[in-house]
């Protein structure tokens, strides 16, 4: 399937529906595509796992070109990192380091870092990183996962730091030990959660494409008299874009996540994965 996806002409057409292309000028013209439509955006430079201090210097060299980038071209993009991209198999001090790095630059250029979790083996180290540096008045936010049993401690322990967060469901496959497995039981979780970020006072993103959570967002929001200034959706590039666009018709903040690069197929298989009807996408692209 990899082979196909990334060497045959009909799966880079499908691919691209979820990433934006290879290079960061495809990124910064999806983000100028978006912007024009009225809402903002989040690079992702995809990769994870780097297993050589060489290879996460240069995510890190790369994510301070896409926020000169960014700033040059005027768009209205944040950036997303991974700490196993920047170094983190390779120990927390050099992660650090590289993040370090990244974030001096997003400061300097009046940008945000978002970091993005990964599997669990790396929650507690990432949470801490980012308590850590925004401690020092780094401008940085991390992500919170709702199939994750430990995420309601968490969410206290970091609005109470005034860290912003992303609210997902989860990606990774997760045992039973730690995670919800039913999907009821994580919407269930996802809710709470999400009432409780409203509730903080504090800018949090509210990142799904489930319609029946989104319609309870906006009902509690409406409860709350909270207006489109107190929080933002964020949804992922080429999914859902009929509701991306209705949201931001009736005046809510809507931020796409676009990813791009040529380590692209990881990220391309979990969006499959997690939602059925991308994988009917592909298919019916397929018999195409």
């Amino acid at each position: 399937m990899r082979q196909f996806t990334e060497s045959s002409t009909v799966g880079k057409r499908i691919s691209r529906r979820f990433v934006a292309g290879l290079t960061l000028d495809d990124a910064i013209a999806a983000v100028l595509a978006v912007n024009r439509l009225g809402m903002t955006a989040t690079l992702d430079p995809l990769g994870e796992n780097v297993a050589a201090p060489a290879a996460a210097e240069q995510a890190a060299a790369t994510a301070q070109t896409i926020l000169e980038t960014i700033h040059r071209r005027e768009a209205n993009s944040n950036l997303s990192v991974k700490l196993t991209q920047l170094g983190l198999d390779l120990g927390l001090d050099f992660a650090r380091e590289q993040l370090h790095r990244v974030l001096a630059a997003a400061r300097t250029l009046g940008n945000f870092i978002r970091v993005d979790m990964e599997g669990s083996p790396y929650t507690a180290a990432t949470l801490d990183l980012v308590e850590e540096l925004h401690a020092q008045g780094a401008p940085v936010g991390t992500v919170v996962q709702a199939y994750l049993y430990r995420t309601a401690e968490d969410v206290e322990r970091l609005i109470s730091k005034g860290i912003r967060l992303r609210l997902v469901k989860g990606a990774y496959r997760e045992p039973a030990a730690i995670a919800y497995q039913a999907k009821p039981e994580v919407d269930a979780n996802y809710v709470r959660l999400m009432q409780r970020l409203l509730h903080s006072g504090l800018y949090h993103a509210i990142a799904t494409h489930d319609e029946r959570i989104i319609n309870a967002t906006l009902e509690f929001a409406r409860q709350q008299k909270l207006g489109p200034e107190a929080f933002e959706f964020q949804m992922l590039y080429g999914i859902r874009r009929d509701l991306q666009r209705r949201l931001q018709q009736q005046g809510w903040r809507v931020r796409v996540y676009i990813p791009y690069g040529p380590e692209w197929y990881p990220y391309f298989m979990r969006r499959l994965a997690e939602r059925p009807a991308n994988l009917l996408f592909l298919l019916r692209n397929l018999a195409k």
